[in-house]
Order: C-alpha cells, then structure tokens, then sequence
C-alpha cells in the first residue's frame, strides 16, 4: 500500500477511535444527571444584573460532558473521571430555594470533595438524617456563607471526617455548637461568624489540633472561653468578637506561637489586660475593644509584636498617647477611642503612615498636626468628641485618600479651609458641634462618593450650601447661621434621605422642587423665617415620614393633600435605612426631633421606624383637615399654637399609631371625638387652649388623662378633669362623624318633631277628625280613619 494511503487508514482508524471511545471520556452519567436535577431546583428568573451565572454553561448536547462545564472539577486521573467538584458562588439567576431539596440531587455524587454555593439564595435547614451531607465522605470543603440557613448544626456534622474547611458565616443558624465538632481532626478551618449561634464554646473544639482559624464572631454565645484554647498550636486566628463571652483572656493563648490575628472585641470580658500579648511575635491583629478590660501596662511596656491592627477601645486607658506605640511603624489601624486619653496629638503619631486613626470621645486638646495631612494612607480619620481647638489646616486637603473625615464635638473655630474641596474620594464629613464660621463653604459637588455631611451646631452663615454632589444622602445644616430663601436646585441631590436645617434664619417660601427628591424621608425646617402657604406638592414625597415644619410663619390652612403621604399611612418599611448605608460609629449619632412633647435625640440609624408630623407654632388657619386621619403610622402630630377652627375631625381617631397628639392652643370648638378611645398607643393628648365642650369619651388610653390635657377649656366635662356631666347632656355626637348616623338625621329629628306634629294635627283637622263635619260618621269610622 502506498505511503499516502496508509496514512489515511491511520486517520480514518484515529477518527472512528475517538468517535466512540467519547463517550468513555465524559463525566459518568449518574452525575451529568444530579447536576442538571441541583441545576432546575435553583434556576429561575434573574432577580438582578450582574454577571453570567455557571450554571448558564450547564447541559446542552454540546455540553454532554459535565467536566466541561463551569464550577465543575473531575478527577481526570481515574478513567470514570468523576465529579470532585462544585463551584456556584454567588449566581445571579438562582431562584430562593431549600436548602434541602438543592442539596439532594448532589449527595448522589459520593466522589464529591469541593462543594461551594456561597452567596445565593439558599434558605431552610440543612438536609439530616439519611439525606445529611454526611453521606458525601469524601467533602472536604464546605462553603455555604451568605445565605439564608436556619436551623441548627446537626451532630451528623462530625461524621464529615475528611472535611478540611467548614464556612457557614453569615446565615440565620441557631442553637449550640454541637460538641461533634471535636471529631472533624483534620479541620483547619473553622468559620461561623454572623450567625445566631448560642450557648458555649464546645470543650471539644480543642481536639482540632490542625486548626489554623477559628472564627465564631459576631453570635451569641455565652459563657467563658475555654481554658485549654491554647493547645490549638497551629492557630493563626482566633476571632471570638461580638459576642457575649465572658471572663478574662486565658493564660493558654500566650502559648499560641503562630498566631497572626486575636479579635475578642464587643464581648462582656473581665480582667486586666496581660502584658504577655504584646510579646507574642507572630501577632499582627489585635481586638480587645469594647470590654470591661482594664489597661494597666506602662507607657512604655515591652512590645515583640509587629502589629498593623490595634483596637484598645473603652479599656480605661489614661494620660498622654502610649509611646510604645511610636515604634509600631507597620499600624495601619488604630483605634482608642472611649478612653481618658489627654494631651496633645503628638508628632511621631503624625509620621506614621496610619490608614485609619480612631480616637473619639478623649480629652486630646491643641491643635492638628499640620504634619499628619501629608500622608497618602490616611483613608479614616475619628477625633469627635475631645477638646481639640484652633484652625483646621490648610493643608488638609493634601490627605486625598480621606473617606472618613469626623472632627464634631471639639472647639475647632475658624472657616473651614478651601482645600477639603481636593479631597475626591470623601464619603462622610462630620464637622457638627464645634465653632467653624464664614460664609463661604467649600464645594464638594465633585466628590463622586459624598453622602454624609454633618455641619450642624456651628457659627456658619450666607446662604444655605447646596454643592454636594449628587449622592448625598444625609445632610444637616442645623443650627447655624444660614440665611436668604431655601435653595431651588435641592432636587440635584436626588438621593438625599434626610434634610436637617432647623434652627437658622432661613425665609421666603417653600420651593415645589421639594418634590423632585424621591427619597426624602425627614424634612426638618423648623424654627426657621419660612412664610407664606405650605405647598401641596409636599405631598407628592412618596417616602417622606418626618415633617417637621415647625416655628415658622407658615398661613393658609393645612392642606389636605398632606393625608397622601404614603410614608405616613404604611408602617414603614426596613428594608432600607440609613443604617444600612453608615454603618461607622458617628453614624449612629443623634438627630432631633420633638416626641412627647419633649426635644428627644433620635438615633440617625432608627430614622426609618419613626414617622411624625409637626405643624405647630405657626399662623395656619382654617379648619382641620379630615384626611389627616389617613396618616396611621404617625407616632407624632402637632398643630398646637396656630389659628386652626372648628371641630376636630372624628377621623383622627383612626390614628392608631400615634403616642403624641398635641392640637392645643388653637380656636377648635365643639367637643372631643368619641373616636379618641381607639387610640390605643396615646401616651401624650394636649387639647389645653381651645373652646372645647361637652363630655369627655372615656375609656381607652383617655380613661389614663389628666386634668393637663384638658386645660383651658371651660365647656369640658368628665372624670378625667373632676367635673361632673349633667344627666341632660349627651355626649357629644361630631356633625362630622361619618362613622355613625349622618348629621342632617338628628337636626332633622330636632327641628322635624315639632314642625311635623303641628302638620299632623292640622291635617287631622281638615279632614275632621277634631272639628265638626256636615254628616259626622258614625263614632268607629272616624277613629278609624
């Protein structure tokens, strides 16, 4: 045969080879087909964009074979070559799905080592009993954080005896830790944080002697951390933060010659600081803040450590700054806030190229270092609350790494320098509670990331600033010294939550652009010049659940479209919150407002669980609104001391969420709705300065009144303000009242009786009944008739 030939014999043979040897090559079919039936249990609509899922590449005549689909590992040296492992994190397309019915199909593919499905929407609990993901025996690694798991960790779970990592973080499990736990030997990694986990810390945790991270932080467990903890030799990490451990810090741990990171910070441990910590070589991470620790280590205490995260806060620490710490040249976070620190910020801690400085709520006094905004590192800097004083740096806005710039609560005077107007990545800028003037602020509509600006409690003036950026979501300005009308282009900031400027001279009227800020959720512009009619357009706020319009000079009547404020009428929602935007300490400072009659501080991060309406001290005028009654998730509504007339609408008895109803010094007449027992969360009721009268509805919160809430109304009656009702008069029926009969029926019962007796005699007259007739009938006929 020729040459030519005998190489296309050897093709063609090649080819019909591989053509059906294919086959032979593919993933075993049993496991093609438990991954296409996990595939169909998760797969549904895109709930958001974001990038392809793995599971898009999955099944497919193209796709036969199942090792070539993403996320999916064989063992390609065995000639079955089995599935080893399965990868889908974080898919976009999955639908929510048990947990238990996802898992099933996969347990059918015992060759499994690697299983990965963090960060979808996996829910229930885990699958136990004869469907446990203790019949996989060769896993071992399991990741399934960031879902939505409940339930507890069954005991089965220390049957998994190949398993290397177990990461379950961030999920909604409960109960304890099963002691089982102990029998996973070959466990290096350990990760539960962010779970709703109790009890102890299983003894038998410390029979991992592989372990190399432990992580149970941010649960609620109890009790003390188990003595023996040291034995763990190979741990590198020990994170214990966020719970409720008590106790001191085991003598073992100095044993623990490998270990990189100890966060125990945010439990309720006891005890002194040891100065061994510092000693251990290897230590790069400490978190002990937030504790009943004790420091008592001198100034300038022996430190072996090299560390780039310290956190000592709220441990008692007095005098100047440690100087021990000049020597830590790698810190890159340091956090000592809520001590008794006192002095001013020293040089050498200016030098260090630190990334985050956390020292709020000190006695530091003196200036800032003008040394420390040279730095390219500095991304969160925290020196609120201390008595630091004098001009801001020019050079500040040389630091144009600063996210983070909170400086309320000291004595820092002077304008605010140009410069901060450089610093391009800034999210947050706290400057509120100082001594800060000029009527020039900085434009920071350039700052791409901007959301949180607090300049409140200042000396600042001119017009009202509106130049920052369109991401802004908390702004308060308040008491200040702003002036002139409020600014048109406030709608530039599309996203802003909350709106703070009560307490400046601000006037003229409110602009309609009002409305063109979707988002809004508290307008506060109280105490303030503000004039003329309070715009329906308000109305149009579809979030809006603090109006706080209070102190001004505001006439015309309440409008009536105000009854169309969604935010006022549902609960409101938490599915969003400025919490969950500022999750940084100043974030969760005050914000006021006035509840029960009193100025009360709110927590900026519980804003979204309040809703309150406050018109009072102004001139309106006019006659109540009935569609006020709309608004039931109001905790607070206040239109005392205006000019308001007329009777109080029976349908603000269907408030029934309000704690705080003040309609008092006004020229409301009339008498006190029945309707008000239904107001079963009232604590507060002013109705003092009116012209009230009749009885007062008792029963109910009205039943637990006084003679406060009444007063000034000389026509009132009832057991609430010790004056008696008289049998003859009724209480009081609203003309109003649509939930009872309508008023025309009893005027018409009033004036018809009489009227319609005198026409009935007459009638009877005419047609004889007691007059005399030409051929009288016989006595029973006309009685009859």
């Amino acid at each position: 045969m020729a040459p030519g030939g005998i190489r296309i014999n050897d093709f063609c043979a090649a080819f019909l080879a591989l053509f059906f040897l294919r086959p032979l090559l593919a993933c075993p079919e049993e496991h093609r087909l438990a991954l296409l039936e996990f595939k169909s249990a998760l797969v549904g609509e895109p709930v958001a964009a974001g990038p392809a899922c793995v599971l898009d590449s999955w099944g497919g005549h193209r796709r036969a074979d199942c090792c070539r689909w993403e996320g999916i590992t064989c063992d390609h040296r065995r000639p079955e070559r089995p599935v080893t492992g399965v990868a889908v994190p974080g898919c976009n397309t999955l639908r929510e799905a048990a947990v238990a019915a996802a898992l099933t199909p996969l347990l059918r593919i015992r060759t499994l080592r690697v299983l990965n499905l963090a960060d979808n929407r996996l829910r229930g609990e885990l699958p136990a009993g004869g469907t446990s993901l203790a019949g996989l025996p060769s896993l071992e690694e399991l990741d399934l954080r960031r879902n939505s798991l409940s339930g507890g960790l069954s005991s089965e779970i220390g049957r998994l005896r190949s398993l290397r990592s177990l990461v379950l973080d961030e999920n909604s499990l409960s109960g304890e830790i099963p002691p089982d736990i102990g029998e996973l030997g070959g466990l290096r990694q350990l990760s539960l944080r962010q779970n709703q986990l109790s009890g102890g810390i299983p003894g038998s945790i410390v029979r991992l002697r592989e372990l190399q991270i432990l992580d149970l932080g941010n649960n609620s467990l109890s009790s003390e951390i188990p003595g023996e903890i040291g034995e763990l030799a190979n741990l590198s990490a020990l994170c214990l933060g966020r719970n409720r451990l008590s106790g001191g810090i085991p003598e073992t741990v100095r044993a623990m010659s490998r270990l990189r990171e100890l966060r125990l910070g945010e439990n309720l441990l006891s005890g002194e600081i040891p100065g061994w910590l510092f000693t251990i070589r290897t230590l790069e991470v400490l978190d002990l803040g937030s504790n009943s620790l004790t420091w008592r280590n001198g100034a300038d205490m022996r430190t072996d450590c090299v560390l780039s995260w310290l956190s000592l806060r709220s441990c008692g620490i007095s005098g100047e700054l440690p100087r021990w710490l000049s020597r830590q040249t790698k810190l890159d976070f340091l956090d000592l806030g809520k001590n008794r620190i006192n002095g001013s910020i020293p040089e050498w801690l200016a030098e260090i190229e630190i990334g985050g400085l956390i020292l709020p709520e000190n006695n530091l006094t003196g200036p800032l270092p003008s040394r420390m905004f040279q730095s390219q590192s500095l991304s969160v800097l925290d020196l609120s609350g201390n008595n630091l004083s004098g001009e801001l740096p020019e050079n500040i806005g040389n630091a144009t790494a600063i996210i983070m710039l909170l400086l309320g609560g000291n004595n820092f005077s002077g304008a605010p320098p140009p410069s901060l107007s450089k610093i391009r990545r800034l999210m947050m800028l706290d400057l509120s509670k100082n001594r800060f003037s000029g009527d020039r602020f900085p434009r920071l509509d350039e700052e791409p990331f901007l959301s949180f600006v607090d300049l409140s409690s200042n000396r600042l003036s001119g017009e009202v600033p509106t130049s920052f950026g369109s991401e802004m979501k908390f702004l308060d300005l308040s008491e200040n010294q702003f002036s002139g009308g409020l600014p048109r282009n406030l709608s530039s900031m599309p996203l802003l939550l909350h709106l703070d400027l009560h307490s400046n001279r601000i006037s003229g009227q409110l602009p309609g652009t009002l409305a063109g800020i979707p988002t809004l959720r508290s307008l506060i512009l109280r105490s303030n010049l503000f004039e003329g009619q309070i715009p329906a357009v308000i109305s149009e706020l579809p979030a809006l659940q603090i109006l706080d319009l209070s102190g001004n000079r505001f006439t015309g009547g309440i409008p009536p479209e105000l009854g169309n404020l969604r935010g006022m009428i549902r609960a409101p929602s938490l599915s969003f919150a400025v919490r969950d935007v500022f999750t940084f300490d100043l974030a969760s400072a005050d914000v006021s407002v006035v509840l029960k009659g009193k100025l009360q501080k709110l927590e900026r991060g519980n804003l979204d669980i309040y809703s309150t309406l406050d018109l009072s001290g102004n001139e309106l005028s006019g006659e109540m609104p009935p569609s006020l009654g709309n608004l039931r998730a109001l905790k607070l509504l206040n239109v005392s001391g205006n000019n308001l007339r007329g009777e109080i609408p029976a349908e603000i008895g269907d408030l029934e969420s309000v704690e705080t109803l003040d309609l008092s010094q006004n020229d409301l007449s009339g008498g006190v709705p029945q309707t008000f027992v239904r107001l079963r969360a009232l604590a507060v009721l002013r109705l003092g300065g009116n012209r009230l009268a009749g009885p007062i509805p008792d029963g109910g919160q009205m039943s637990t009144m006084d003679e406060t809430s009444f007063a000034n109304n000389s026509g009132l009656c009832g057991s609430q303000i010790r004056v008696l009702c008289s049998r003859s008069q009724p209480p009081w029926k609203n003309p109003n009242q649509s939930h009872g009969e309508p008023w025309f029926f009893w005027r018409g019962v009033a004036v018809g009786y009489p009227v319609g007796l005198c026409l009935a005699i007459s009638a009877l007259y005419f047609v004889g009944v007691f007059g005399p007739t030409a051929n009288p009938p016989p006595p029973r006929h006309r009685w009859g008739r």
